[in-house]
């Protein structure tokens, strides 16, 4: 990681400031932490560990980090290689034999940078099973001895996927022929010093000196919600501020693994297409105005957090939140904002007016909403709710903690009433047409079945109108549904958690596609055309 001369200006006043918010003694908040050329120059929290206990947050506390555990990941199994143990484009099913072949071709490589193209067994135990509910990671990973289909052909274009990393989990306990949290303990987590850091597989283990996660519920009130899932190497570790500050510190002259090693872990990956994902193997590289940064954001139910180094200026962001209704990420780049004196001047909002209209495309199946809420623009891409902003061409870009997902949207027609637009994700093209709802929604009442997943989905009527009801794996959930247009349906979870999708029938309504953010036309067929339950 090269270093260039860029100016920091530090004030603890002005850094204090932006977590004025949560500076209060009586609600769950947030542990921040930056460094200088390696030094913590800011070390501080705000807001209490567990709201039923009057311990605050502090920078040794132990907070989940969420998705930032897969730097960590890739880092181990990266060593494995250095040993000789393994190969970085070793195909997955090396490890894995057990795996269906339609998953065994992904390489190590495109798992770790999300481009493997495979299904997300914990994306489909969330949407089916419901959340709240203890998972195995074993039964998480049994999933894909029976999926027989993808999302897109590997390299071809970029998903986030945690089943990919919880493959990635058990090649590496298989190769080192040790559990995975002591491969990081003896690999990475003594050696760097990180003795308050580990794997916490489930939330509803005690942990000493742990914070708790609170979600802020539909009443207002926070709650001890938990996903109920294991987590490992895709999410699985607690840590803290200082621990994590070594970690970020030790990046420019890294004491464990070669440079050959960390130059795959923070050089992009590209698409077959020649498209640089910006992610590479558990490290996104991303620009903020105008500089660039090495980082990984985390989230989950009840809290998030932001690991960001700014190479350049050697300087060190880390924010771990104990609450749903703070987003670290916003508070990091309001850190750059103070302490950067060299950032090109924000990108101004247009004048252009609020729409809302639906894009389907009839190639892909994929499906744009766009929408206004707050006053703010978004899309929504097969469900994924984006703020977006219309640069001086008017194409629709992702606001800044959204732009890594390489996203563009260009519509045609009058502004205010387009009739198609031009999807751009990672180089890939799709265009789209416009669709409208109809003041008749369909029938869609019936009994369906998804058998590479073997899941059932119901519809069922009630007085509100129709609703979907789901028997996963593992459990069930229960989501309303929003008619967008004719054969279109989006999924919202019920209670509110950031679950649903969209669900695109065929004409005759022999079957539907599902798909989210991480599941692609996850195909249904119907099994009877009524059902109750």
């Amino acid at each position: 990681m090269t270093r260039k001369a860029l100016t920091v200006s530090f004030d603890e006043s002005k850094v204090d400031a932006i977590f004025a918010g949560v500076d209060q003694s009586r609600l769950p908040g947030v542990a921040a932490g930056i460094a200088i050329d390696g030094k913590p120059v800011y070390r501080k929290g705000f807001g209490l560990a567990n709201i039923e206990l009057p311990i605050g947050l502090s920078s040794t506390t132990r907070m989940r980090i969420f998705s930032a555990t897969k730097q960590f990941t890739c880092l181990a199994y990266l060593l494995l290689c250095e040993r000789g143990c393994a190969r970085i484009d070793d195909p997955i099913g090396k490890y894995l034999p057990e795996l269906h072949a339609a998953s065994r071709g992904a390489t190590i490589r495109q798992l770790m940078g999300h481009i493997g193209g495979l299904r997300d067994s914990k994306d489909i135990s969330l949407q089916f099973s419901g959340t709240g509910r203890p998972v195995r990671s074993a039964d998480l990973l049994a999933f894909y001895e029976h999926i027989d289909d993808v999302n897109f052909s590997p390299g071809t274009s970029w998903c986030y996927n945690n089943g990919g990393y919880l493959m990635l989990t058990v090649a590496i306990e298989r190769i080192a022929r040790q559990p995975f949290e002591q491969v990081l303990s003896e690999l990475v987590f003594k050696p760097l010093g990180m003795y308050d850091t580990l794997v916490r597989r489930w939330d509803t283990d005690f942990v000493p000196n742990s914070a708790t996660l609170h979600t802020l519920g539909a009443s207002g009130a926070y709650e001890r919600s938990y996903l109920g899932i294991a987590s490992a190497g895709e999410g699985g570790i607690v840590s803290t501020v200082d621990d994590m500050l070594r970690w970020l510190a030790h990046m420019p002259e890294p004491i464990i693994g070669t440079k050959a090693t960390w130059e795959v872990m923070a050089t992009p990956q590209r698409l077959i297409n020649g498209t640089s994902t910006g992610y590479g193997a558990g490290l996104m590289t991303h620009t903020y105005r105008g500089v660039t940064t090495l980082q990984h954001p985390g989230g989950g139910l009840g809290g998030n957090c932001q690991i960001l180094k700014v190479p350049a200026a050697d300087l060190d962001v880390v924010i771990l939140a104990n609450r749903s209704d703070v987003v670290a990420a916003s508070l990091a780049t309001k850190i750059l904002d103070a302490c950067l004196v060299e950032l090109e001047a924000l990108q101004k909002k247009t004048d252009s007016p609020p729409i809302s209209c639906t894009f389907r495309s009839a190639k892909t199946g994929r499906v744009v909403e766009l929408f206004v809420k707050g006053g703010e623009q978004f899309a929504a891409i097969d469900a994924l709710d984006i703020p977006v902003i219309a640069d001086d061409a008017g194409v629709l870009r992702p606001v800044d903690n959204f732009s890594y997902l390489h996203t563009s949207l260009r519509l045609f027609g009058d502004i205010r009433e387009p009739t198609s637009a031009r999807l751009v994700e990672f180089g890939n093209v799709d265009d789209l047409e416009r669709v409208r709802k109809s003041e008749q929604a369909e029938a869609i009442l019936g009994h369906y079945r998804a058998e590479t997943t073997g899941t059932e989905a119901f519809f069922l009527e009630t007085d509100t109108g129709p609703i979907l009801q789901t028997a996963g794996r593992f459990g069930a959930a229960r989501f309303t549904l929003q008619h967008l247009a004719p054969g279109i349906w989006r999924s919202v979870a019920v209670p509110a958690v950031p679950l649903g999708g969209i669900l695109s029938f065929d004409r005759d309504g022999s079957r539907f596609r599902f798909s989210s953010s991480r599941t692609r036309g996850l195909t249904f067929h119907r099994v009877a055309s009524s059902c109750s339950r």
